[in-house]
């Protein structure tokens, strides 16, 4: 009698199955004990409840998890890249101000240029309203 378990396609079909299975629990594992730490709501004994609970009885600990706090998952992690995004954007604001605002040592420069260059000033009142600029 030939099973469909003696066809080594169907062997090498399963082992990738387990292997995708067990990166899936691993991420999974990782992505609870983060939201564990990330949820501003919980108390430290709480925290440190779930955790203990999650990694003494993974299987159990993470599938009680999921169903207790799982709708919340995804809005704390959407809170969190918001608030990332967020630290990224102002950070960008901040940096692009210091230097390339309409009142930046480079728009002076240039306006001061082009007035030299109009012949409006002299090189010298241009060297001293440089100096002023740069100083």
């Amino acid at each position: 009698m030939i099973l469909a378990y003696d066809y080594p396609v169907l062997g090498a079909f399963w082992t990738v199955m387990w292997i995708f299975l067990w990166i899936l629990w691993i991420v999974l594992l990782f992505r609870v004990i983060g939201d564990i730490f990330r949820d501003d709501e919980l108390s430290g004994i709480a925290k440190t409840a779930w955790l203990v609970f999650v990694v003494v009885v993974p299987f159990l600990g993470v599938f009680v998890y999921t169903l207790a706090r799982g709708r919340g998952m995804g809005k704390r992690e959407a809170e969190h890249a918001r608030a990332r995004q967020e630290a990224v954007d102002d950070y960008i604001r901040a940096a692009a101000s210091t230097g390339a605002g309409p009142d930046s040592t480079v728009d002076q420069l240039a306006k001061l240029s082009d007035i030299r260059a109009k012949g409006d000033i002299d090189d010298a009142e241009f060297e001293r309203a440089k100096e002023k600029i740069l100083h």
